[in-house]
This record gives C-alpha cells, sequence and structure tokens, in this order.
C-alpha cells in the first residue's frame, strides 16, 4: 500500500488529484466546526448517547450531529436516496431499464438519485429539528424563523456535501461522498483514544483491561480487512468459438466473485433504522401509549443493555444483509447472459438450473456475511454492558466504512498506476 501511495505521488496527473482531494476535505472539515445557531448542543451530545441510529449518525458526521454544526445531516439524504433507488429498480421497470443502458443510464440514475436527495433532506431536517425539540435542544423554541433557519441550513449543507462528493469523484481520488465518511470516522480516533486515557486516569479500567481492549480492536479489524477481501468464487467455463476465416478460438475459465462482505454495512444501517424507527415516529407524540410502550420493550433502543435487544438487532441484520444481496444480484439475468456468451457453471445445467445455483449461493454468503455484520454491529454494546468502556461509540461498523472505502481507493489508485504505465510504455 506504501509503495501505491509513493508511486501516485511521483505521477504528477494523480498528485494533482490527491491535492485537490485534500483541500476538498479541508473545507468539509471546517464546516464541520461551523454550528447552527439556537441549539443547545450540551442536549444534542446526551441524545447521540441514547440511541444507535443517533450514535451512528454522530459516527459517520465525525462529530458534527453532536456539534450540530451545518453539516449535522452530513451525506446521509444522499445514501438514503441511493439505496431507495437501488430497490426501486426491483418494482419498476423503467428503472431497471435504465441501469441496463450502461453509461448514459447510469448518469440518468445518479442524477435522479440527487433529485430525489434534496427532498428527502428536507423531510429528515424536518424530522431531527422534531426530535430536538422533544429534547428541549431549541433555545428558542416559539421562534418561525428559527425553524426555517434550522431546516434551510441542514438542506442546503447536505446538498453541498452531494456536490462536494461529486467534484472529488470528478477530480479527485476515490469516491467523494464514500471519502467524506471515511475521513469523518477517523476524525473521531483522537477522541477516542483521549477518551481511553481519561478511563485510564480515573482508575475505571485499568492497565491489562486496556491493553485487552486494543487487542480486541485490533483484532476486529484484521478480521473485517479478511472478511472484506474473502471472495465466494463461481467457476464458469466459456466454450469454444468458431470466428470469421476458419480461425477456432478456445474455451476460456473464469469465475463469478460473490463478495462475502459486499453488503454488511447496508444491513447493519437497515437494522438500525427499523429498530430506531417506532421511537422516532413515537416522539411525534410523546404522550402516547404508544410511545410509553416502545420506550419501555426490551427491544427500545433505550434499552441496548438488554439480551433481547441485542438478539433482534443481531438477527435484522442478517435479514437485511440477505434481503439486499437477493434485491440487488439478479441470478435470472446471470444465467441469461452467462447462456447468451456459450458460458456455463461445471457440472450445472444451463438456464433455471443455473440461476437456481447461483441464487443458493448468494443466500449462503449472504447469511455467513450477516452474521459477521451481527457480531460487528452489537460488539459496542456487549462491550458497553460487561465492561467498563462506557460511552465510546467506537464499533465495528466504523471499521467496516473505513476498510472498504479505503481497499476500494488503493483498488482505484492501482488502476490509475497502471493506465498510465501503458500509456508511458506505447508513448516510448
Amino acid at each position: 500500500m506504501l509503495s501505491t501511495l509513493r508511486n501516485t505521488w511521483k505521477v504528477p496527473e494523480l498528485r494533482k488529484r490527491i491535492v485537490f482531494t485534500l483541500l476538498m476535505i479541508a473545507i468539509f472539515r471546517m464546516g464541520n466546526f461551523i454550528p447552527v445557531p439556537g441549539i443547545d448542543t450540551s442536549k444534542i451530545a446526551n441524545l447521540t448517547k441514547s440511541g444507535s441510529l443517533f450514535g451512528f449518525y454522530d459516527l459517520i458526521s465525525g462529530g458534527a450531529f453532536s456539534r450540530f454544526s451545518i453539516f449535522a445531516m452530513g451525506v446521509v439524504p444522499f445514501i438514503n436516496s441511493s439505496i431507495i433507488f437501488q430497490l426501486l429498480q426491483v418494482a419498476i421497470p423503467r428503472l431497471e431499464q435504465l441501469s441496463k443502458e450502461g453509461e448514459e443510464g447510469r448518469k440518468k440514475m445518479q442524477e435522479y438519485t440527487r433529485y430525489a436527495s434534496v427532498p428527502l433532506g428536507v423531510i429528515q431536517a424536518f424530522s431531527t429539528y422534531v426530535i430536538i425539540s422533544k429534547y428541549n435542544a431549541l433555545q428558542n423554541p416559539s421562534s418561525k424563523l428559527n425553524i426555517f433557519i434550522i431546516i434551510l441550513t441542514l438542506t442546503t449543507a447536505s446538498t453541498f456535501l452531494m456536490w462536494l462528493g461529486d467534484r472529488i469523484t470528478d477530480k479527485g481520488i476515490g469516491n467523494g461522498v464514500s471519502l467524506l465518511i471515511f475521513f469523518n470516522i477517523i476524525s473521531r480516533f483522537p477522541s477516542t483514544l483521549y477518551q481511553l486515557v481519561q478511563l485510564q486516569n480515573a482508575e475505571t479500567v485499568d492497565f491489562i483491561q486496556l491493553i485487552l481492549f486494543i487487542v480486541a480492536v485490533v483484532a476486529l479489524l484484521i478480521l473485517v480487512v479478511i472478511t472484506s477481501l474473502s471472495e465466494r468464487r463461481i467457476p464458469v467455463q466459456y466454450a469454444g468459438k468458431m470466428a470469421s476465416g476458419g480461425r477456432l478460438y478456445k474455451g476460456q475459465s473464469t469465475n463469478i466473485p460473490i463478495n462475502v462482505n459486499g453488503a454488511a454495512v447496508i444491513g447493519i444501517i437497515f437494522a438500525i433504522s427499523v429498530m430506531q424507527f417506532p421511537i422516532t415516529i413515537g416522539m411525534f407524540w410523546p404522550d402516547s401509549a404508544f410511545y410509553k410502550f416502545v420506550t419501555t420493550s426490551p427491544f427500545s433502543p433505550f434499552k441496548e443493555s438488554t439480551w433481547q435487544y441485542a438478539i433482534l438487532y443481531f438477527v435484522l441484520t442478517i435479514f437485511f444483509t440477505w434481503f439486499y444481496t437477493e434485491v440487488t444480484f439478479k441470478p435470472d439475468e446471470m444465467a441469461e447472459n452467462m447462456h447468451k456468451s456459450s458460458g456455463f457453471i461445471p457440472g450445472i445445467r444451463p438456464g433455471e438450473p443455473t440461476a437456481n445455483y447461483i441464487e443458493s449461493v448468494l443466500a449462503k454468503v449472504s447469511i455467513i456475511g450477516g452474521a459477521f455484520a451481527g457480531v460487528i454491529a452489537i460488539a459496542p454494546i456487549l462491550a458497553a454492558t460487561y465492561t467498563n468502556f462506557k460511552d465510546i461509540y467506537f464499533g465495528g461498523t466504523g471499521l467496516l466504512i473505513i476498510v472498504n472505502v479505503a481497499l476500494e481507493t488503493m483498488r482505484q489508485l492501482e488502476s490509475q498506476l497502471v493506465m498510465r504505465h501503458y500509456h508511458g510504455f506505447l508513448k516510448s
């Protein structure tokens, strides 16, 4: 990895892209410290400790949510819009057709996703206002102008981050939106280390416990890297073809790689959202029997220390990982395209048997990946419940995002280096 970065810096064009990316990240990080007026941030900080969803938002926003800066929502509306349009491709034939139209179709889908993220941002900004008002975090709750400023600021800032991510993707290195989340998460490392030192200084934990915690985090990181690089490869054999002029091309052997950890983060996000949804809805009617029920239930996010909550969280993560994999991967189309290209899986008949075989492999891989993601998801809960490491929101979810974004960025850098190497070879 270090050699790749060193070689990348030697290429003038790639060096300019890296500098541009770092400048955009610097602008982004400065915005994380510009506060939204009229907010009592001490109440918001307590809110992020009261549920997994708000803690997760604060994690991917780099602490902007707990500080309630202008980037408090981050790129969450754009992420939600992207997931919604991926799922809608199954239900709306027009969107499914667009996804098959190559580069032009992909650009059109991205355009729809950007447009939809704006109204989603308005809805989320209004929901955020309602939630913080229930926690008495507004300094002037009766001012309609203050409400308008909060919603407008959060929505505009989120739209700006979407534009900033696109600029990084076009003129920088890597996927812009993913890099924004990546730098937000790693920006929490110094504060997390400070919290650990404070726990040790206060003798809440001893030196041995601190070392064991660090070893556990490193082991978790290694497991995440291994699973992120793990693949289940389905072998595919292509028959030989007779070309014009009587030339015979031999058959080729290849494979379909299925990543074990491909949809793990999405599964965790879905699980957190579903478990937090009843609480969020209930906050609109705080005096209702429904709100009292969801806040006192052992499955409530306010009851994270219960074993019922941990088990439900684990099961939902597996389910949504499997569900997302089933929706995004299409075994029927894969089998059809394979048949059109004179390809087949050794030992499996073409057509429906091939589709059934691919579907069974996808189901097994997604369940294994979902189980690992479930362990990652409940690890912070177990640590907070059964150890003295309280109020340290450093879970495996952040590690999953960091590792996946880092690996994807390194792959893009390596591909850029290979492309320029060949260009230089041809020019010489």
